[in-house]
C-alpha cells in the first residue's frame, strides 16, 4: 500500500490518462495486468494504486519507487514499451510526471 509521507527517500509518480468511458474498463485492466505480471516485480517498485474518475473518462495511477532510475528504467524496458503501446490504443494520452511530497494532511 503506497504510504505518503512528507520527505521520504522514494519517487512519486503520477500518471493520467485521458480515456473514453467505452475504454475505461478494458484500460483498467490493461494497467492491471501489467502491475501484476510485470511493473511489480520490477526492481525498485514500492506499491501504487488506480484512480478512475466518475464519467470513466480519466484514470490517475499513484505509484511510488525507491528511485528515479527505477522507474525509468522499467518505462523503457522492450516489455513496458510493448505494453505502453497497446495503453496508447485505449485512451487519448498519458502522461507520468515525477513528483516530490510537498505537504501532507490527515486528521
Amino acid at each position: 500500500m503506497p504510504s505518503i509521507v512528507q520527505g521520504a527517500a522514494l519517487q512519486t509518480v503520477i500518471t493520467t490518462f485521458e480515456t473514453t468511458p467505452g475504454n475505461c474498463r478494458d484500460l483498467i485492466e490493461a494497467l492491471t495486468d501489467a502491475y501484476d505480471q510485470f511493473i511489480s516485480q520490477q526492481p525498485g517498485f514500492i506499491a501504487a494504486g488506480l484512480h478512475v474518475n466518475d464519467a470513466q473518462t480519466r484514470v490517475a495511477n499513484y505509484s511510488q519507487w525507491n528511485r528515479r532510475e527505477d522507474f525509468q528504467a522499467m518505462l523503457r524496458s522492450d516489455e513496458m514499451v510493448r505494453r505502453n503501446k497497446a495503453i496508447t490504443e485505449l485512451c487519448r494520452s498519458f502522461e507520468p510526471v515525477m513528483y516530490d511530497v510537498a505537504a501532507v494532511f490527515d486528521t
